[in-house]
């Protein structure tokens, strides 16, 4: 038991160490843990072959999304999201969540929602919204959307692991999809009521009579954006001046949040432009690219044959050795290169941005991160599987929940919705509990919200100008916690639910 207890001090610190340096900090220190445990406590590291899997279909997708984003197919969506956003300002708290949403279930990544902060700050604000909800529930939804898309990090993870149990790619997503979805309705219809109305918030009043806002522009003011998104053009800031931070980033640039929120002194993100009224595109940006919108749609196309080939696998190509079709992680491998590929030939792209883009680098982040932190946890869980399950295995059994409320916490402390997917549902199948139900448990892998150090909060913070969007002063006591804490019990009572009904 000592021996366990050390190792299991080794694995948090290494944790804590990787969070420290964040980006591919997280996994290089996953690694060293590894080296810890086998030259000091003879722990043998736990195979990489699952973990292989694993990186191979991410670095397949994010192949496919950069050659995207180096198309402008991302500006492209952005411009569809905004005009959906600006339609029908008076519902925006219920309108930018499900945008959120549905574009991070499209695309894999939370990437896509960084651009989209700007624009609903500012049509709350338009509306006379207040601005903390939507921009923090919609905030909540982006990261959600990860573990409801086919082609995401984290979902690539529960293909690999569960496969082979009779729970493929439709049967998750079965359950994934609308159970997520149903969180983010509930926490819309929560946040409608949260805080004072924005003519009322003090703060906001405060910066207000202090000139730190302008007044409201009219509505119309927004028009000449609206056509620039209609023409195509990046309605808001491009991706590329955001902070960077997809789904594996754990930024570590941010070890001062807490001193800046006890301090009130506004917590700042690079490239941000949430002034009310003004154009939400970089001056003089690049012209709109013809074909950015058939790299938008090459890409989503690939996602739904992704979808098709997991439920009809007779469609899918032959394995080598006549045995059936291919697996569906070499089938998602090779349509989502496929993809990058034709994105490339038909957008006439040159390769040579696809690395550079923001995507690709955030990519390799996840790669390293799912790699040594996966590997890490993988090889605790192997080297102490008995003693675990006899320690967690009747509370787990008897009490599901317990092991739904590991995953929301731990998750905040490895920042990936797949390292958590990867390290952690091994160590549910070892404490007896169904697939079913781990599956229903799934969503609870989304709770980066508990500290809001990750990228998508700072971000949210930054642009709200209207300082609704906030850390209080205890740090936890902040604008996510409540949406990201009714959207997660909510989807793992949904999952309950339909996963049950599809055992």
């Amino acid at each position: 038991m000592i021996s366990m207890l050390l190792q299991l001090a080794v694995m948090v610190g290494a944790i804590a160490l990787g969070s420290r340096k964040g980006g591919v900090g997280m996994g290089l220190w996953g690694a060293v843990g590894v080296f810890v445990l086998a030259t000091v406590f003879g722990v043998a590291p736990a195979d990489t072959s699952g973990i292989v899997d694993v990186m191979l279909i991410i670095l397949a997708v994010i192949m496919a999304a950069a050659a995207m984003e180096a198309a402008g197919g991302i500006d492209f969506l952005v411009g569809v999201a905004e005009r959906a956003i600006r339609r029908n300002p008076a519902r925006v708290t219920f309108i930018a969540p499900l945008v959120s949403w549905a574009f991070t279930l499209g695309a894999g990544t939370a990437h896509v929602f960084y651009p989209l902060l700007p624009v609903i700050h500012d049509v709350a604000r338009e509306g006379g919204v207040r601005p903390e909800r939507p921009i923090a529930v919609s905030s909540i939804a982006a990261t959600v959307g990860i573990t409801a898309s086919p082609v995401s990090a984290a979902m690539a993870a529960m293909i690999v692991m569960f496969d082979g149990d009779g729970w493929g790619l439709p049967k998750i997503m079965a359950v994934a999809v609308p159970s997520t979805l149903v969180g983010v309705l509930v926490a819309a219809a929560v946040q409608t009521r949260v805080g004072k109305p924005l003519d009322q918030d003090p703060e906001y009043r405060r910066r207000l009579a202090a000139g730190e806002l302008e007044p409201v522009a009219p509505t119309g003011a927004q028009a000449s954006l609206g056509a620039q998104a209609s023409a195509g053009a990046p309605a808001s800031v491009g991706v590329p001046a955001i902070a960077s931070g997809a789904q594996a980033i754990a930024p570590g640039a941010q070890a001062s949040l807490g001193a800046q929120a006890s301090a009130g002194a506004p917590l700042s993100a690079p490239g941000a432009q949430a002034s009310a009224g003004a154009p939400l595109s970089a001056p003089g940006a690049p012209a709109p690219r013809p074909r950015a919108k058939w790299a938008a749609y090459l890409f989503l196309a690939g996602t739904v044959a992704v979808v098709v080939s997991g439920l009809f696998p007779a469609l899918r190509p032959g394995a080598p050795d006549g045995k059936g079709p291919l697996s569906m992680p070499a089938t998602i491998e090779i349509l989502m290169m496929a993809v990058a590929a034709l994105i490339l030939l038909v957008c006439r792209v040159d390769a040579k941005q696809v690395p550079a883009t923001d995507v690709a680098r955030s990519g390799l982040v996840a790669v390293i991160g799912v790699f040594g932190l996966s590997w890490l946890g993988l090889s605790f869980i192997g080297a102490n599987e008995q003693r675990i399950t006899d320690a967690l295995g009747g509370i787990a059994r008897s009490q599901p929940w317990f092991f739904a409320v590991m995953l929301l916490v731990l998750s905040a402390l490895l920042f990936s919705q797949a390292t958590t997917t990867k390290a952690l549902m091994p160590l549910g199948l070892a404490l007896g509990i169904p697939v079913p139900l781990l599956i229903a448990m799934w969503p609870a892998v989304n709770g980066y919200f508990l500290l809001p150090t990750y990228g998508t909060f700072i971000a949210a913070i930054n642009f709200d100008r209207t300082g609704t969007t906030r850390v209080g002063r205890f740090v936890v006591n902040h604008s996510f916690m409540i949406p990201g804490l009714v959207t997660v019990v909510s989807a793992v009572l949904t999952g309950f639910g339909l996963a049950e009904a599809l055992a």
